[in-house]
């Protein structure tokens, strides 16, 4: 409650506040009023103390002059102590308005402050945003999300899920929250394991997704679901997924195709990032790209589209040509292919030098190239070809002089991966990429199954639930490897930026092609129906034919606010060890809790004995 303008006669005004230190404008000049927060910095001009006072809705200027009754107090204060100071809003001095603050025109002239608690010397920083060591942080997080940047990424997340419960609500989904305490599931991680106190022996384990559980609500006769849903898997941390949990907005509908999925889904994340964006640019509509077209064009199924670089294949240029290494691998196998780089402004033989120890870095032998000036090729590779086959791949891939192209030869299942990353070094060291707009994609047409190398083996290469493109039919026809991995699934990605943040697919909801599908994987139909029987057996009830996806939610917001690492975007994450520094887990179990459990720790040197 505010005081009576200009009066100075007070009212019965809160214990703590009257408004919050984000709130006075220049409308509240003349005001007598409190505010109550932490000291974000205390200056000293003068002999005239200002005190820059903080709570999580912004911050006010405070000054205490020799004169005021509050100045004695505003001496003894300190970084991040909490105090209650009592006032007159005057306007700031001509010349001194802070126009980048939303109270920038105003200044509370200080009758009183009260210190509500002191803060001890301060482990890490909170004013401005320093580097300071990671474990520090996460050890004290409390005062690390004080932080300007850290807070205001928080409360961005708050906002973007908010967005998308509207958003689903509004096209028709209701929320459902599934349970916790599970059975272990297939999502390619490791389960957290949970022990049973009453079933001795046995075990639950935390849902990596809600997979199952949300298929078993369609075939329930649930139409439209979704869950902002947390999701567990024990495995090594990336800087991209937080180590033990993350969430995802979650969704499945029934009755759907492919295209009803992109159709509903695309303009609500497209209206998603529009409203976070900060007025970067999104894309209008999401291009669909084919899983194998995006191995050839970007080499990978994560392509950041800013980068305008697109390899092709330029095997015929050297077919029987006088570069005997590439010439010589084409004639012996029919499964080898050149892949050309082209790296418009590359032009110099600085600039491939540096490419090519790069790749050397890379664990490659080296990274061919031609370099254009003056009308012709120059470079090793150029010399062996001649120059009517340099100046057929120039013409192919639309150089001009300085530019340059760099090359990528074998199995391409073997070397795709490398000359993506050589796709994105180019990108990134010549500046091509327009960093200022959010580029999103579908990729589509996933391979239904993959080569496990180390195995010898088939297996899943996306969602096991998926549907084969053709079904059942296809499914009985592969009969070779070969065929088998020339598969296709309705399965699909959404990507941004280089980066995967959605991922889904129709289901394969027919009890008869799912036993097929993971057959075909080595899971025979008794383990089908030992691990997933709960599924198994609703798909024996009228399934109805239905899909979805998830959106990870923690990638989004970290892509929305430019962080590089997905700490910077939650609020109690663990370190790279999967530690909770701050709250001291994992911890050991008391002897008691592990006899309720039925469980003994066996020693690390007993177990390898």
């Amino acid at each position: 409650m505010a005081m009576a303008k200009g009066t100075g006669s007070r009212t019965e005004m809160h214990r703590y506040r009257s408004h919050t230190c984000g709130a006075l404008r220049a409308d509240d000049i003349g005001n007598d009023i409190r505010l109550s927060g932490w000291v974000h910095r205390v200056r000293d001009h003068g002999g005239v103390l200002f005190i820059d006072l903080r709570d999580h809705y912004g911050l006010t200027q405070v000054v205490a002059d020799p004169d005021s009754l509050a100045f004695k107090a505003a001496e003894m204060v300190r970084s991040e102590w909490v105090i209650r100071v009592d006032g007159r809003v005057r306007a700031r001095p001509q010349g001194t308005a802070n126009e980048e603050l939303p109270t920038g025109a105003i200044e509370v002239y200080a009758t009183e402050i009260e210190v509500l608690s002191k803060a001890a010397e301060l482990p890490v920083p909170v004013f401005g945003e320093p580097d300071y060591p990671e474990d520090m942080r996460l050890t004290y997080r409390f005062l690390d999300l004080r932080r300007e940047t850290l807070h205001k990424n928080i409360m961005k997340r708050q906002a973007v899920i908010r967005k998308m419960r509207r958003s689903m609500e509004d096209a028709g989904f209701s929320e459902f929250a599934t349970p916790i305490l599970t059975a272990s599931s297939p999502e390619g991680a490791r389960d957290f394991l949970v022990p049973s106190r009453l079933h001795e022996g046995k075990f639950y384990a935390l849902p990596q997704a809600p997979q199952i559980y949300k298929q078993l609500l369609m075939v329930s006769g649930f139409d439209r679901y979704f869950q902002i849903a947390p999701c567990f898997r024990d495995e090594d941390p990336r800087a991209d997924r937080l180590p033990g949990e993350f969430y995802q907005l979650d969704v499945e509908m029934s009755f759907v195709t492919q295209e009803d999925i992109f159709q509903t889904m695309e303009p609500i994340t497209r209206a998603i990032f529009k409203e976070f964006s900060n007025g970067k640019p999104v894309t209008e509509t999401f291009p669909r790209i084919p899983y194998d077209e995006a191995i050839r064009k970007y080499g990978t199924d994560k392509p950041d589209l800013r980068n305008p670089v697109e390899m092709q294949d330029v095997t015929e240029h050297f077919r029987g040509s006088g570069f005997k290494v590439f010439a010589g691998m084409i004639e012996k196998d029919p499964k080898v292919h050149v892949w050309a780089i082209p790296a418009p402004t590359g032009g110099s033989r600085a600039f491939c030098d540096r490419m090519n120890s790069w790749a050397q870095g890379e664990g490659q032998p080296g990274l061919g190239y031609i370099f254009f000036k003056e009308g012709s090729g120059s470079g090793p590779i150029a010399k062996n070809i001649g120059e009517d086959r340099t100046a057929a791949v120039r013409e192919q891939l639309g150089l001009n002089d300085g530019d340059a192209v760099f090359f990528a030869a074998g199995n391409p299942r073997n070397f795709h991966k490398f000359a993506g990353a050589a796709r994105d070094r180019v990108g990134h060291e010549l500046k091509l990429l327009d960093e200022d707009r959010f580029a999103l994609c579908w990729i589509v047409d996933f391979p239904m199954y993959e080569w496990n190398e180390d195995e010898k083996r088939i297996e899943f290469s996306h969602n096991p639930f998926s549907m084969p493109q053709g079904g059942l039919e296809a499914l009985q026809a592969a009969k070779t490897d070969d065929e088998l991995l020339a598969l296709k699934a309705w399965q699909y990605d959404l990507v941004c930026n280089g980066s995967e943040i959605a991922s889904g697919s129709i289901r394969n909801h027919l009890p008869d092609s799912m036993i097929a599908a993971f057959g075909h994987a080595g899971l025979g139909e008794e383990v089908v129906k030992e691990r997933f029987g709960g599924l198994y057996r609703a798909f024996q009830y009228g399934p109805p034919p239905h899909g979805g996806m998830a959106l990870g939610i923690d990638r989004i917001i970290m892509l929305l606010v430019g962080a590089q690492n997905l700490r910077e975007v939650s609020l109690f994450p663990m370190n790279q060890q999967a530690q909770d520094l701050l709250m001291g887990s994992p911890a050991e179990a008391t002897p008691a809790q592990l006899r309720e459990l039925s469980l003994r720790i066996i020693a690390d040197a007993a177990r390898k004995a």
